[in-house]
């Protein structure tokens, strides 16, 4: 009990104040900084009730106990103050709010007492003109989900996931978000999902790019060591898009199979379409990865044949020298009594005769595959 005062205690700092009578919540952000409450709104009904000013938490939920529905919080950013006074609010468990406001969780779900709290990484896919070793190929955020009886919370992490539109596309089916806060959760997750399909077709384009390149013939000009660089570097991408789509089976799985007091049963089945999409994309990545490493190897195998191919060569024209350096060096000893170096006719004799030998050679190393 003690840890989780502490934990309270970060979460709840001193400097905050919530007065419950206005619903004001003073946040330590300085004047001119957009809030963090980027959309709050109750919907009752499957429509959203519109009210002449943007409500604060406070007053969205006051409304919701009064006369039903659910309120729907979507918060950029946090920073812990900001984030403490609708923890408070809500009741939200202080570790669940704490791996809110930090961020960099891994994708899970965890289940308290009145509340779902579930992580997703989103994916988007950086556009650029030609992968090399230093592209950046896909870049991550997170979403993090409050699910509540009669709330929805989320938090995003990162420039890329903006849920508007996705918010735009629920306000436009109230037969589907008169479900309550168990359909918004759905919604987020098969969005999250589709984003990781998109990202995974764009990721194989790259793949396929690469590795036409690295098996095309008589590439000539190619800096040698690129084409491991770049793989490499779309490796590491890979690796960072499997760490967002691997740990989120488990709970795709848990919110499609195991009843939850807070997510409708009608609502349950559609996790398993959502499941299904994210085994799929799961089982491209793993290919990915394990593709890469094919590449990867059959680019060091043609460096090394690359390699052994230019030792042949070399020496292949070092035998070819050796000729008429071992004439050169058995003529230039300047002795006496030397018969050839008399005749008339000794000079292009051994000439001829060194470059009869040096052709022989280089016929035969060529016939060989050598040169």
């Amino acid at each position: 009990m003690s840890m989780i005062r502490d934990l309270r205690a970060v979460v709840r700092p001193s400097r905050i104040s919530l007065r419950k009578d206005t619903g004001v919540y003073d946040t330590t952000r300085a004047p001119g900084t957009p809030s963090a409450v980027v959309d709050c709104a109750v919907y009752r009904d499957g429509g959203r009730i519109h009210t002449d000013r943007p409500l604060t938490p406070h007053e969205a939920m006051r409304q919701v106990r009064r006369d039903g529905g659910f309120v729907w919080i979507g918060l950029h950013e946090p920073t812990e103050a900001e984030f403490a006074g609708i923890a408070s609010e809500f009741g939200l468990h202080p570790l669940a709010v704490e791996d809110a406001v930090q961020a960099h969780q891994r994708p899970k779900l965890e289940r308290y007492d009145d509340s779902l709290f579930t992580v997703f990484k989103t994916i988007h896919y950086v556009e650029h003109d030609q992968l090399d070793a230093n592209s950046e190929v896909v870049e991550t955020g997170e979403v993090m989900c409050f699910t509540g009886r009669d709330f929805f919370i989320t938090v995003r992490h990162g420039g890329q996931g903006s849920l508007r539109a996705l918010r735009h596309r629920l306000q436009d089916d109230p037969e589907l978000l008169a479900r309550g806060p168990s359909a918004v959760l759905h919604a987020i997750a098969d969005h999250v999902v589709d984003g990781y399909i998109a990202v995974a077709d764009a990721v194989q384009d790259d793949i396929d790019e690469v590795e036409t390149e690295v098996f095309s013939p008589g590439r000539k000009g190619t800096p040698r060591g690129t084409d491991a660089g770049r793989i490499y570097q779309l490796k590491r991408e890979v690796l960072e898009f499997k760490r967002a789509v691997s740990p989120l089976l488990r709970p795709m799985q848990l919110l499609s199979e195991r009843p939850m007091r807070l997510i409708d049963p009608d609502i349950q089945k559609y996790f398993r379409d959502v499941a299904d999409h994210l085994a799929r994309v799961q089982e491209q990545v793993v290919g990915f990865d394990e593709l890469l490493n094919s590449i990867l190897q059959a680019n060091l195998a043609q460096a090394s044949v690359a390699q052994n191919e230019d030792m042949r060569k070399i020496t292949s024209w070092a035998a070819i020298i050796a000729v008429p350096t071992m004439v050169c060096g058995v003529y230039g000893m300047n002795f006496d009594y030397m018969p050839e170096t008399h005749w008339r006719y000794s000079y292009p004799a051994i000439m001829m005769i060194t470059g009869v030998i040096c052709l022989g050679i280089h016929r035969t190393l060529k016939r060989n595959g050598w040169l």
